[in-house]
């Protein structure tokens, strides 16, 4: 799955198109490496969003195959420090 569609359907960013620029922008890294939006993303990669002075570091758990509820979106992923 595409970075940007997994930042919107894990609701970790709420729109794609906000997902592809602050991508663009250079806030998003994939394994220590600067991703653009259409980075394909696997079960295990580390996804860092940088936002003014804070940084957020998300491991994947689950790609999921298609849109999925607001309630499962939190199953996606997990918050590490």
């Amino acid at each position: 799955m595409r970075l940007d569609k997994f930042l919107k359907v894990s609701r970790l960013i709420k729109r794609r198109t906000v997902a592809n620029k602050v991508s663009e922008q250079g806030r998003i890294y994939v394994n220590g490496m600067s991703a653009k939006p259409a980075k394909q993303l696997k079960e295990g990669d580390i996804i860092t969003i940088v936002q003014a002075d804070n940084e957020y570091k998300i491991k994947v758990i689950k790609i999921p195959l298609n849109n999925i509820s607001v309630q499962e979106a939190s199953t996606l992923y997990e918050e590490i420090n």
